[in-house]
């Protein structure tokens, strides 16, 4: 009984969507940040209603410098945080064997830039740019669980200054994942999910090239509690093409540890995870290194 509201709690997600829009088109790509889903993050929550909200501080350390590895001069400090609400509905439907899920996620955010090489100095607040997915099947077998989903983040929030919360772009995003049992009681488990994404043009015709993430974790349970490894990459797939567009291609890793608890009496599970970034390179625009800290409240209805 523990271990079912444990699970249910904890398989939350269809966890192929984004988490917050980040504010500078310099830390990614396309809109999804990774670092925000770790252990067992192929496997769906159970048919019901589900809230999880979100708490991301990523902290920025230096700049690369556009087209290689090497740092930016100066300080380049950055400090992004999000506040992301998020619902899932998933429902029965036995659609190829498999349960039908809704997400929506409308992320508030803030941003502080204190770039000298860049010579910005910028706050902003506000409500980012909305992702919605009509459409996610989630498929479960006796030591595994994978699911896949398409959703959209609009270009919903402002998008005017370079430390604005929005991206001024649409994104379409496709992914799918999945989570691996090694033993009967779903104590081990490895997971991995992948995210790719295709970017719309800004206003001034500039698209970014696409983006493919990749996040994985090795977790292992202990009672209401949980721990493990967990990781990300994350590289540009295709050029980017319009004004000042450049044949280089970014790219970042990062490696981190997670740490999970349980309360399944109220059906809510609390999650935290620290990420440090490495082997970062930029490419038309400067790319960021940094670190990641996120906390996470899931609840079940």
């Amino acid at each position: 009984m523990i271990f079912h509201m444990i699970t249910q709690c904890t398989r939350l997600a269809l966890t192929v969507a984004g988490i917050f829009s980040m504010a500078t088109g310099a830390h990614a790509q396309g809109h999804y940040v990774p670092g925000v889903e770790g252990m067992e993050s192929g496997t769906v929550p159970p048919p019901g209603f589900y809230y999880a909200g979100y708490w991301v501080n990523y902290r920025i350390g230096s700049m690369r410098a556009p087209g290689t590895d090497t740092n930016l001069p100066g300080s380049n400090k950055a400090t992004i945080t999000a506040l992301t609400n998020r619902f899932i509905w998933v429902q029965k439907v036995d659609f190829l064997g498999a349960d039908w899920g809704m997400d929506l996620i409308v992320p508030v955010a803030r941003s502080s830039f204190r770039m000298d090489t860049l010579g910005l100095r910028e706050n902003h607040s506000g409500v980012g740019d909305v992702y919605v997915s009509p459409l996610g099947l989630a498929w479960h077998g006796d030591r595994w669980d994978a699911g896949v989903q398409l959703g959209l983040w609009l270009d919903s929030a402002s998008a005017d200054g370079p430390a604005d919360i929005g991206k001024g772009f649409k994104t379409w995003m496709l992914s799918a994942g999945a989570t691996y049992y090694f033993d009967t009681a779903k104590t081990w488990s490895v997971a991995a999910m992948t995210r790719t994404e295709r970017n719309g043009r800004n206003d001034q015709g500039f698209r970014n090239g696409n983006q493919f993430t990749v996040e994985w974790a090795l977790g292992k349970r202990f009672g209401v509690m949980q721990a493990g490894l967990v990781g990300y990459s994350q590289v540009q797939v295709s050029h980017d093409s319009g004004l000042g567009a450049s044949q280089k291609k970014s790219s970042r890793h990062g490696l981190g540890v997670e740490f999970n608890y349980a309360f399944p009496a109220q059906k809510i599970n609390l999650k935290t995870a620290v990420y440090k970034d490495y082997g970062v390179e930029a490419g038309t625009g400067p790319q960021p290194s940094g670190s990641t800290l996120r906390l996470a409240l899931y609840k079940a209805f």
